[in-house]
């Protein structure tokens, strides 16, 4: 009983240590999202992620608690926000739609695909392919685990896993690192600001020297030849 208390002190000094830490992300998330999200909300969700932290968190596995609860955070933002999918069908075509003429340019050019060949492939302009992507970023949260399309993404943060589940994300993850390390140097850069230093599309405007809008227009682009380069991985 004793231990048990004591597991019980330390999981509530967790949680009111990092609670403040929710908020911070939850705010921080809010600025890539539209209007219609309530920051509230992701508190909330934040505020079960960080509980099931508190609760599951085994420090002999090596990794930090403060690196572990930001995962968990996050992955419970987003389960919740996928839920409520505030995405416009048409949206969800134009996404699939560019990736697709991405995947039939690379496929026969052995190359990465330019803006105006794609844009070319649909028969659009470069403004319209370029509106397309800006409207697919201001939509939605792209994640990694949306790369296998609406409907068929890996749940990473998921508490109960199917048999084989953890070895199909696995390989699944190493594909995605190659994609990724296979990517132009500047859709590589913006994902590494966008991801690992938590910038907003601002502030990797002004690192690139480029607007806001064409960072968004990067980013989105970015996610199409990712989805492009794992399509197998749906089929």
């Amino acid at each position: 009983m004793y231990t048990k208390a004591q597991a019980a002190d330390a999981s509530a000094l967790l949680i009111e240590q990092h609670a403040p830490l929710v908020k911070r992300i939850a705010y921080h998330m809010l600025g890539r999202l539209p209007a219609s999200v309530q920051v509230e909300d992701l508190i909330q969700a934040g505020m079960i992620g960080l509980l099931e932290a508190a609760k599951k968190f085994d420090a002999s596995k090596g990794a930090s608690f403060d690196t572990f609860v930001g995962i968990r955070i996050r992955g419970a933002m987003l389960d919740e926000l996928r839920k409520g999918d505030w995405t416009p069908r048409s949206v969800h075509r134009n996404t699939r739609m560019v990736s697709e003429a991405v995947r039939s340019i690379e496929a026969r050019t052995g190359r990465d695909a330019k803006d105006l060949e794609v844009a070319a492939e649909l028969n659009l302009s470069l403004e319209e392919y370029y509106a397309i992507l800006s409207d697919t970023q201001g939509s939605r949260l792209f994640s990694f685990d949306d790369l296998l399309d609406e409907g068929d993404q890996f749940d990473t943060y998921s508490t109960q896993q199917e048999p084989g589940r953890d070895v199909e994300k696995a390989h699944f993850k190493q594909a995605l690192a190659d994609a990724i390390e296979g990517l132009p140097e500047r859709e590589r850069l913006v994902l590494s600001l966008y991801y690992d230093e938590e910038l907003n599309l601002k502030e990797i405007g002004e690192v690139l020297g480029v607007s806001e809008s064409r960072v968004s227009q990067l980013h989105s682009q970015c996610a199409a030849r990712l989805r492009a380069r794992l399509a197998d991985w749906r089929e």
